[in-house]
């Protein structure tokens, strides 16, 4: 077997410029080719994971099929790709000092003085070359979070210079970095990216390949300047410039040879450039879509980061729909019954979106009260999918405390309860339901249909078997449906389609008398990919286009 290749992605001059984005169309690239590879994240934080964190901190927080809460980039490398990340694909100083840690309290290290060299950057290294032990990847694919010359990130990148120096021709350095525009002198200035490189030097780092971020067209002129200026070969500078969508960056790296750059770096052959059949008819549609969707996200986060799988979710769905989504956040904390009406009536569908806390759950519960009521589509996830059985329970049932013990812990009708397994849970990260689990479907329902009928759905969480439709998504939440009250919602109308075949925990709601009104548990937005949009969201941006259509 060939030994795995390393690809660093490292970035510099500022933060968000994309590096998340270019390992994603590095690894579709190279997937063309026929390579098997696999993308990790290290994030400088001493968080252990970013499950603790506000998403105003970080954007959301993804979760992996085997429950580690990770870094959104990891949503970007499933989404691009279609692979499925793990625990391993995401690491962050915090999870490096407690793994040393933890080391030199059973005595592992034998006595020995623990310091960052060599025993933090022994470890990062460790975990960096986990991935090639564990699976049979052509290449891994190794992004580092933040930018050079923070200080949090000195030991990854002194990590990746011992690395390129011990694995040789079977690594290499990508650096992203950004070219600004100065109006005032109508010029573009490369001494930014000459400083980031040179910092990158002075670590003991050449960076093998540029990729240069832009506002604005780079001239050949400029690009052989900055490969001049920073030792790095003409053919090994790329530009990336802002796209109508993210989804156009593997292409345009593509035809610039950022693939074949790589290869060649690596001693490997180049051969033709393939096609992108796929990736093209896919984008082809977006281009062709016509029409609009209007679709209201009710949150308490005004922050697009926030929600950013539902985001691309509902964006895909559109795409194979034909029609192009255009999204409208209503800030949940602000909505009232005085102007609920007002905010939500001009749109084709809504989406109760997930979230923790107390905050913002009275105007989710309007919102799903008055789609309901209107028989808008509506798509509840997690929290939001909870805040529909609250409604549910005190506008139909007639409970009026009705709610969730997360919010009262006194109410008589706590429809929605703590997980038995989480009540006597004192540390908050990690410990939440998490991952991937099984649910089995009732056949007949609008869960259901939306599943059998999709034509290309993702067999990684969908499958039929004693002829019953079970399907597998990835939940993070400590509260669930209360079955104590499940008799009561269903001869009532709400119906409970979707159940766990091991806790017999409720996991999708429906209101079978609308047109489409879904509530789930899990998180679907993590399982949507380019190539296999998720079934829901399909069926779900379908309906609010119907609903569109009629109007």
């Amino acid at each position: 077997m060939a030994e795995t290749k390393y690809i660093f992605v490292t970035g510099g001059v500022a933060s968000s410029l994309g590096k998340g984005i270019i390992s994603s169309s590095i690894g579709k690239l190279l997937q063309a080719r026929g390579y098997n590879i696999t993308i990790q994240k290290f994030d400088p934080y001493i968080n252990i994971d970013p499950g603790t964190l506000n998403p105003y901190e970080h954007g959301e927080c993804y979760v992996t099929i085997d429950g580690q809460e990770t870094d959104l980039d990891l949503g970007h490398y499933e989404r691009f790709t279609g692979i499925q990340t793990t625990k391993a694909n995401n690491i962050t100083t915090g999870r490096i000092y407690q793994s040393v840690i933890e080391k030199e309290r059973r005595g592992d290290y034998l006595g020995k003085t623990i310091q960052v060299i060599p025993h933090i950057t022994d470890e990062i290294k460790r975990n960096m070359k986990i991935l090639s032990l564990k699976g049979n990847f052509d290449f891994v694919i190794t992004e580092i979070g933040g930018t050079v010359g923070d200080i949090e990130g000195l030991p990854f990148l002194e990590a990746i210079r011992q690395l390129k120096w011990e694995l040789g021709r079977n690594a290499v350095c990508v650096h992203l970095t950004y070219v600004p525009y100065l109006k005032a002198a109508g010029e573009l200035k490369t001494k930014p990216t000459q400083h980031s490189v040179k910092e990158l030097q002075r670590l003991g780092i050449q960076p093998d390949i540029l990729v240069l971020r832009a506002e604005h067209e780079l001239s050949a002129n400029l690009m052989a300047k900055v490969a001049n200026f920073c030792n790095v070969d003409k053919d090994c500078v790329v530009q990336s410039l802002d796209l109508p969508t993210i989804y156009e960056v593997p292409i345009k790296m593509q035809e610039q040879g950022l693939d074949a750059a790589i290869l060649r770096k690596l001693d490997m052959p180049v051969g033709e450039t393939p096609g992108l059949g796929p990736w093209r008819s896919f984008l082809e549609r977006r281009h062709n879509a016509t029409g609009e969707v209007h679709i209201a996200l009710v949150g308490k986060y005004d922050l697009q980061d926030a929600y950013k799988s539902i985001l691309e979710s509902l964006s895909q769905a559109g795409t194979y729909n034909g029609r192009k989504v255009i999204t409208h956040f209503v800030n949940s904390e602000k909505l009232t019954a005085a102007d609920v009406e007002e905010k939500l009536k001009d749109m084709d569908g809504i989406v109760v979106c997930p979230g923790f806390g107390q905050r913002g759950i009275e105007g989710k519960i309007l919102a799903a009260q008055y789609t309901r009521e209107h028989d808008i589509p509506t798509f509840g996830i997690c929290l939001g999918m909870q805040m529909m059985v609250v409604e549910f329970a005190r506008n139909v049932l007639g409970y009026k405390d009705a709610n969730s013990r997360e919010m009262d812990a006194t109410t008589q009708h706590n429809v929605i309860d703590i997980m038995e397994a989480q009540k006597n849970i004192t540390n908050m990260g990690g410990t939440m339901r998490l991952g991937g689990y099984e649910c089995i479907v009732e056949a007949g329902s609008t869960t259901h249909d939306a599943y059998a009928t999709c034509e290309n759905r993702n067999e990684n969480y969908v499958r039929e078997e004693g002829g019953r439709l079970i399907i597998t998504e990835r939940h993070r939440h400590r509260y669930e449906f209360n079955n104590d009250f499940k008799t009561q919602f269903e001869q009532h109308g709400m119906a409970c389609v979707g159940i766990n075949p091991e806790s017999d925990l409720v996991e999708i709601v429906e209101v079978p008398a609308n047109r489409w009104h879904v509530g789930t548990q899990f998180h679907p937005e993590y399982s949507s990919t380019v190539l296999k949009p998720h079934p829901l969201f399909l069926s779900f941006v379908k309906a609010a286009i119907e609903r569109a259509d009629n109007r």
